[in-house]
């Protein structure tokens, strides 16, 4: 035997910050864990999206074009439905606008408004766009509709994620 006694005093301060340090512990990994894990998960995936839209049916007149994507969030997993104004200017190149207003980010729809027919127009606050996506001035909407960047594979077109767009 060691000539040396553990106290009762000792004996239970050493027992209460073992447990203590243990408990800690138990509840700082979770939490470790959480912040850490997302950020090392590699996580494969493209810039761009296929469509339903064949390019082939793309014509001058914009149209609405709906099309889904699985999106993770740390360990959630959700299927997303993004939409997109689709159709082909005068020199045939495709453009693709997000139906996001800029002024409250209400959605905007083609042709509605029969005071000003062939616009883009957003019934929340009156908010108006040419066909470009070029915002109407005197128009609550501050900046032009974003654009999609797109690309064409096997013949169905692919969007990107909307970037804003610089004014005219």
């Amino acid at each position: 035997m060691s000539k040396e006694r553990v106290s009762r005093r000792q004996f239970l301060s050493y027992t209460l910050t073992g447990v203590g340090g243990f408990m800690a512990a138990g509840m700082l990994m979770p939490m470790v864990r959480f912040a850490v894990d997302p950020v090392l998960k590699a996580e494969a995936g493209g810039d761009f999206i296929p469509t339903p839209k064949k390019v082939s049916e793309i014509t001058k007149e914009p149209v609405r074009v709906d099309f889904k994507f699985k999106q993770k969030d740390a360990w959630y997993e959700s299927e997303v439905t993004e939409t997109a104004w689709v159709y082909k200017d005068d020199n045939g190149k495709i453009i693709a606008l997000s139906p996001v207003c800029k002024h409250l980010g209400c959605t905007v729809n083609w042709n509605t408004d029969k005071e000003h027919p062939d616009q883009f127009f957003c019934p929340c606050h009156y908010g108006r766009y040419t066909k470009d996506g070029t915002n109407v001035p005197n128009t609550p909407p501050l900046a032009p509709l974003d654009v999609y960047p797109y690309k064409e594979k096997d013949g169905y077109l692919y969007l990107g994620k909307a970037k804003p767009r610089k004014e005219a």
